[in-house]
């Protein structure tokens, strides 16, 4: 790049920093104006598969995180009574996929992305909108309170109810709801000791991780109305759906208190967009893409967003003709694994489970086989670590 231009993030979660570090590598200055008062992410643990740090590789950063990878034993997926239905053994699964899978905190992710930053490049409490998407011959603008902002390039990662989305198309229907809502929390629990596993019953799945640092962390979802709530509190509700659950669910339910819990209703983007930019605005993440959780696969694709639209800048077509067609696939198939995680009929579900143990004993690598174009996405250019010239 012969000279410094200008972009504007306009989101500071996990999307907006991952490609707000990968411009800075290319030589971009860059803004991250984020609408929230602090970058503290809102959630409690994410997984990264080998596609989601080959991706962090390019910044730099993927060797310290692989460092912090968690799941060093075997898991796999359980029936309410704990039953295992099917096993997984880490060293296999890193061998399949070029490397581990690793669980750390959200705000472990956060932080790290954040210090790639120069001083003084995320702005909090500024909540953007978009002006004026830009075209090839002037510049985007972005508006935050009374000041704006020209660059050469804004992306919109502002999750998914993103304004930066409506403003490049405002026929798109935005986000619709999954049915389903997911609880969330990260604590301390001295001396459990259980392999991670994910536990699916009648309309309800449960999952429970034990990360490096000591803690645990646990997700639930149930099929459910939107913006329904506990009477009580939702750890309350949680022992009344999850409790009688096999170990160690109610060890993580007894440990837990009320303001561990985090629920959310789970939107997604039913509608593909048409592309993921227009003139000089670029939108990456649950921006472009949300999708359902049961692949895992929101942060990754995010960050694999980030380092190829860095990649691509200032060509956004080349952009859109990169990553709508794999992204959009992987969230088709998130929406079928959340009806496949989630069927609540007796005999389905009994015919489900049965089917899935006896794959796993006749062909145990057959459940992986759906993971394979997922986990083995490599960047289309060699890492930061590979090159250092990656650096402009």
């Amino acid at each position: 790049m012969a000279e410094r231009t200008r972009a504007v993030v306009v989101g500071g979660g996990i999307g907006g920093l991952a490609a707000a570090a990968a411009l800075h590598r290319r030589g971009w200055e860059v803004t991250v104006l984020e609408r929230a008062p602090s970058l503290e992410p809102v959630g409690a643990a994410l997984s990264l598969a080998p596609n989601g740090l080959r991706a962090l590789d390019v910044l730099g950063v993927g060797g310290e995180i692989r460092d912090l990878a968690a799941w060093q034993g075997d898991g796999g997926l359980r029936a309410p009574s704990g039953r295992w239905l099917s096993r997984s053994d880490a060293e296999a699964m890193a061998a399949r996929f070029g490397g581990p899978l690793v669980l750390l905190p959200r705000a472990t992710l956060v932080d790290r992305l954040a210090a790639l930053l120069p001083s003084g490049a995320v702005r909090t409490a500024a909540p953007a909108h978009l002006v004026d998407p830009g075209d090839g011959k002037t510049p985007a603008r972005v508006a935050v309170g009374e000041e704006e902002w020209e660059a050469e390039l804004v992306v919109g990662a502002d999750g998914v109810n993103s304004r930066v989305r409506h403003a490049l198309f405002p026929a798109h229907p935005g986000a619709e709801y999954t049915g389903f809502t997911t609880w969330r929390l990260l604590i301390p629990l001295p001396g459990a000791e259980f392999a991670s596993h994910e536990t699916w019953g009648r309309g309800r799945l449960w999952g429970t991780h034990p990360l490096k640092d000591g803690r645990v962390y646990a997700y639930a979802a149930t099929a459910a109305p939107p913006g329904q709530h506990a009477p009580d509190d939702e750890l309350g509700e949680l022992r009344r759906q999850f409790g009688t659950w096999h170990h160690p669910v109610p060890d993580v339910l007894a440990a837990a208190r009320p303001e561990d819990v985090l629920r959310h209703d789970v939107y997604h983007l039913a509608r593909p967009l048409p592309a993921y930019h227009l003139g000089r605005t670029a939108l990456l993440g649950d921006a472009a893409h949300a999708m359902p959780p049961m692949l895992g696969r929101g942060a990754n694709q995010a960050i694999e967003d980030a380092v190829v639209l860095a990649h691509r800048a200032p060509d956004l077509a080349a952009y859109t003709a990169d990553r709508l067609p794999r992204t959009t696939g992987i969230a088709r198939r998130s929406v079928q694994a959340a009806r496949l995680n989630l069927a609540d009929g007796r005999v389905v579900c009994a015919l489900r489970d049965n089917l899935i143990a006896a794959a796993s004993k006749t062909v145990p690598a057959l459940l992986l086989r759906g993971f394979d174009t997922v986990a083995s996405w490599r960047p289309p250019y060699p890492s930061a670590e590979e090159h250092t010239e990656y650096r402009h």
